[in-house]
C-alpha cells in the first residue's frame, strides 16, 4: 500500500521550491553591503517614476481653453485677449518652437526690444536699472506706482497674477489678468501707474525681470506705496 505521505510529497509544486530558494537567495544578498547601492537605485527608480506620474497627472488637468498653437502669442479667449491689451501685457509659449524659443535649449528675449515690436506702449525706452526677483506661492510684489520711471517686466515660472492700474476699465480701474506656469509673459507699466504681481500658483515660485529707464529712490516721495488695499 502506497505511503501518502510520500506520496503528497513527491506531488509537491516544484515551482514553490524554487520560490522558497529564490527568497532565500534574496535575503543572504540583502545581507551583504554592496546590496545598498543596488537599493539606493531601485529607490531612485521609483521615486523619478512618481514624480513623472505626477507631472503627467498635472499637464493632463491643465485649462483646455489655453491655446496649443506654439508659433504665436498664447491667448486664452478673445476676452482674455481684450484683458492682455488692458493690462499691456503679451504672452508667449516658454516651450519650443514660439517667437521667443528659436531652439531646444529654451528661451531668450530682449525685454525692451520685444515689448516694442509685440506693440507693449509705455514701456522702458533702455534698461538704466534692472532687478530680478523671485516671488514664492503666495506672495506679492509691487502694489506700488512710480512717478519718475516707466517699467517693464518679464514674467514666467508660475501661475502669476499681474495687475495693472487702467482707469478705462469699468468699475475696478485696473487690468488683472493670469500667466500661466507654461507661459512667458511681457508687460510695460507706464510712468504714474501702479502694478503688482502676485503668485497664486500652490507650489512653484514665480520670476521676474523688472527694466527701469530711471534710478529709483525708494526713500523718496516718486514711488506711492501700498496702492492696493485688497492686497
Amino acid at each position: 500500500m502506497a505511503n501518502p505521505r510520500r506520496n503528497s510529497q513527491s506531488s509537491e509544486n516544484p515551482f514553490h521550491s524554487q520560490s522558497i530558494q529564490f527568497s532565500s537567495s534574496l535575503v543572504h544578498f540583502l545581507k551583504k553591503p554592496h546590496a545598498f547601492p543596488f537599493l539606493l537605485s531601485i529607490l531612485l527608480l521609483l521615486t523619478w517614476v512618481s514624480l513623472r506620474l505626477q507631472h503627467s497627472s498635472y499637464l493632463s488637468s491643465a485649462p483646455s481653453h489655453i491655446s496649443k498653437d506654439k508659433d504665436k502669442p498664447l491667448t486664452h479667449k478673445k476676452w482674455s485677449q481684450l484683458s492682455d491689451s488692458s493690462a499691456n501685457l503679451i504672452r508667449f509659449s516658454s516651450g519650443f518652437p514660439s517667437r521667443i524659443a528659436k531652439d531646444k535649449r529654451g528661451w531668450l528675449l530682449d525685454p525692451i526690444s520685444l515689448a516694442l515690436d509685440s506693440g507693449i506702449s509705455g514701456g522702458a525706452v533702455s534698461c538704466v536699472s534692472i532687478h530680478l526677483g523671485e516671488i514664492q506661492p503666495g506672495g506679492l510684489r509691487g502694489n506700488h506706482r512710480h512717478h519718475t520711471c516707466n517699467e517693464t517686466f518679464v514674467i514666467w515660472g508660475a501661475e502669476t497674477k499681474f495687475r495693472l492700474e487702467n482707469q478705462q476699465v469699468d468699475g475696478n480701474g485696473y487690468a488683472e489678468v493670469t500667466i500661466g506656469a507654461d507661459e512667458v509673459a511681457v508687460a510695460g507699466s507706464p510712468s504714474g501707474t501702479a502694478h503688482a504681481l502676485i503668485n497664486i500658483d500652490p507650489v512653484r515660485s514665480s520670476y521676474f525681470i523688472g527694466c527701469q529707464d530711471n534710478i529709483i529712490n525708494y526713500n523718496s516721495s516718486s514711488t506711492d506705496f501700498n496702492v492696493w488695499k485688497n492686497l
